[in-house]
């Protein structure tokens, strides 16, 4: 299994591409294919097939997976995306924390 530096509900800042500089909630964590989907960013148009009787079609703008690689976790006390960093606690539970400033992440 792979591990990510992300998770869903992390705030994340985009590294590179036309969303550089675009910060974003993930809305979704993919580890076997080290994707994420963050809100706002890599939006593409979606055409949609009418389903049932009634109801209607049409083109919906979504959000698609972008690499994990290109985004960084947001960290509000130094206002920018910064790496990532683990420490194990005394009671043996892993954190992330902030590798520029060192506050916890979680």
């Amino acid at each position: 299994m792979n591990n990510m530096h992300v998770k869903k509900g992390d705030t994340v800042m985009c590294n590179s591409g036309n969303d550089a500089g675009v910060k974003g909630e993930v809305l979704a964590a993919y580890p076997k294919t080290n994707k994420v989907v963050v809100k706002g960013v890599n939006i593409r148009k979606k055409h949609i097939k009418p389903r049932k009787q009634g109801e209607s079609g049409g083109i919906i703008e979504a959000e698609v997976a972008i690499p994990a690689s290109k985004v960084n976790i947001y960290c509000s006390s130094c206002k920018k995306g910064v790496r990532v960093r683990y420490n194990v606690k005394s009671d043996g539970k892993k954190v992330r924390v902030c590798a520029s400033c060192g506050k916890e992440l979680d």
